[in-house]
């Protein structure tokens, strides 16, 4: 019987012969992805990208929910087997709606990337006065999450990759202020409880979901540049961290140790593809392998990106996961039954 990931016990790299430099194309070599279907969010700008042409590649059917459907249907033209849907993560009737809609279809559904997310963004709150980085990040997957669960289930050993971060570390989820409604709002605090939420929800809905074959990974797609995330976060922030000058320029040195895109996206197809993990989920991965624990283990050096790896024991306790899906599940008023 496949084990649970509770207390991190399953973080122990697998040694798949991939490494940080390693590429989508690498990983989804030798794999034949036609009868797929898979839905990508955000699958229309940066590692979502790479991560639906890859796919697309190897034959599999795409589907990209967007809030901005020419912005998808420009960077997604000329790959083939790709369509676009309206969606806004921070919009729980457009979720809806898009869910119903996929479920009319009566398709199974074999992958769901939950790619999409923002980062580092000033306080923002959406229309039920969530946090949006935790709206967007963790409380719009969830839902998509919930309401495809039919279509889940209808495919053979289903996969729910979703996005995380080492950001992860920035901050433990705070379940007594998690919409900075009481304390001072940090934005690395926000961005770093949000993808907390994405390791615990993984964790615990990989748990849930055994008895259907459906597994769940966590992903670190590591340091990436030439993607939009962090557009909207302030200079200063990456200046404190030492990979900008003091006009707002990232180091040289730094830029060139940072991954690609391609490289970016390596460690989503790697967890959506591979052969190595059909008896274990709920892990959270990097560099195309599992990540090791780390419990103050590993010294971490923003200039330094190889060194952003490991996940905290926080992120994967049993406990806080239990409590963060019956969180979830009032804040978004779902109940996200897997039965």
């Amino acid at each position: 019987m496949r084990q649970n990931n509770y207390q991190g016990k399953l973080q122990q790299p697998l040694g798949s012969g991939f490494n940080a430099r390693s590429t989508s194309e690498e990983v989804i070599k030798g794999k034949d992805l036609v009868g797929k279907l898979a839905i990508v969010t955000g699958g229309y700008a940066g590692i979502g990208l790479e991560t639906t042409r890859t796919l697309a590649s190897a034959g599999a059917r795409i589907i990209v929910p967007a809030r901005d459907i020419s912005k998808a249907e420009k960077n997604l033209a000329g790959i083939k087997n790709v369509t676009c849907e309206k969606m806004d993560l921070m919009d729980p009737a457009s979720i809806d709606a898009f869910a119903e809609k996929f479920l009319l279809s009566a398709q199974p559904l074999d992958l769901l990337i939950n790619n999409a997310g923002i980062m580092w963004v000033p306080l923002l709150r959406d229309n039920r006065g969530y946090e949006s980085q935790l709206s967007t990040n963790h409380l719009g997957h969830f839902q998509l999450t919930a309401r495809l669960w039919p279509s889940l289930k209808k495919a053979v050993a289903a996969r729910v990759v979703t996005v995380s971060s080492f950001g992860h570390q920035m901050a433990p989820f705070d379940f007594d202020d998690p919409n900075f409604e009481r304390r001072d709002y940090e934005t690395l605090k926000g961005y770093g409880q949000s993808k907390t939420a994405n390791n615990l929800f993984t964790v615990e809905l990989d748990n849930r979901s055994k008895a259907y074959n459906i597994n769940a990974y966590a992903v670190h797609p590591g340091s990436v540049y030439g993607t939009d995330l962090g557009r909207v976060a302030p200079v200063e922030l990456f200046q404190q961290m030492g990979t900008h000058d003091a006009d707002g320029n990232i180091f040289p040195e730094v830029e060139q140790k940072l991954k690609t895109p391609p490289q970016g996206a390596a460690t989503i197809l790697w967890c959506a593809t591979s052969a190595m993990l059909e008896n274990i989920g709920g892990v959270y991965c990097e560099d195309a392998d599992i990540a090791e624990l780390d419990e103050g283990n590993i010294e971490h050096r923003y200039d330094e990106p190889s060194t952003l790896r490991g996940v905290k024991p926080w992120s994967v306790d049993e406990e806080n996961a239990k409590q963060l899906w019956a969180l979830t599940e009032e804040l978004t008023g779902i109940k996200f039954h897997v039965d």
